[in-house]
């Protein structure tokens, strides 16, 4: 992996985490504190997803590193517009789950430096073992922001325990997935290279992506506030 990120690298990790960070506001929309049920297993594979986009199209470390970061911008952008504190449960906890899910992919990805991951059951190893390094390192969580992973009604399993089975498997889907389609974006963005020479026109895109998203959201919370 690659410490130096290069202006293409950039673009595809603003891009890529800004649609990431706007999927995690939608999907957890609705919630006030705890996921339910079985949606934090599921934004587990959405976020490697992601990661593994990302890595296949740049090999860059820097932007695995971007793409948590902007996650958990949009987070923090959107607790701004809920007026919910960053220790809230639907705020800090997603974005510890962010970090864990980030540090276990580029763990993998690390240790195992000489695997080419061209098999797909090579990559959706890859997938099943961050999540459940991810997964079972969650409810770790009430010593970063104070407050507890939700637990299954009626007992005292964390959520991330009770379906790390779906976690697992969603990500060893999910994660091969990230892999074709990161090598379809590194093949686009050497087009984009070759054919549009304007140097201003190949780096408005991700900025501009941004924004967008990030006012999406905006809009987005304005016709939804009378739910909260």
């Amino acid at each position: 992996m690659k410490n130096s990120i290069t202006r293409s690298h950039l673009l595809i990790a603003l891009i890529l985490g800004s649609v990431w960070g706007f999927a995690e506001v939608l999907m957890g929309a609705g919630l006030r504190t705890c996921a339910h049920l079985v949606s934090g297993s599921l934004m587990t594979g959405v976020a490697l997803f992601f990661l593994a986009t990302t890595w296949v199209a740049t090999r860059n470390l820097v932007a695995l590193v971007l793409i948590v970061m902007l996650a958990s911008l949009f987070k923090l952008f959107d607790a701004v517009l809920l007026s919910f504190p960053v220790m809230h449960g639907a705020i800090g906890n997603p974005i510890f789950a962010f970090l864990l899910e980030g540090l276990a992919f580029i763990a993998l990805i690390a240790v195992f430096r000489n695997v080419k991951w061209k098999k797909t059951s090579s990559r959706a190893l890859l997938g099943g073992g961050s999540a459940l390094i991810a997964v079972a390192l969650f409810p770790l969580v009430i010593h970063a922001t104070g407050i507890p992973a939700c637990v299954y009604p009626n007992s005292m399993v964390p959520l991330s325990i009770f379906f790390a089975p779906v976690a697992i498997l969603f990500s060893a889907f999910t994660v091969p997935l990230g892999f074709l389609v990161g090598e379809k974006i590194e093949t686009f963005i050497s087009n984009i290279d070759l054919h549009i020479k304007s140097r201003v026109l190949r780096y408005m895109a991700s900025p501009m992506t941004l924004l967008l998203f990030l006012g999406a959201i905006g809009l987005f919370r304005m016709l939804t506030r009378s739910n909260f």
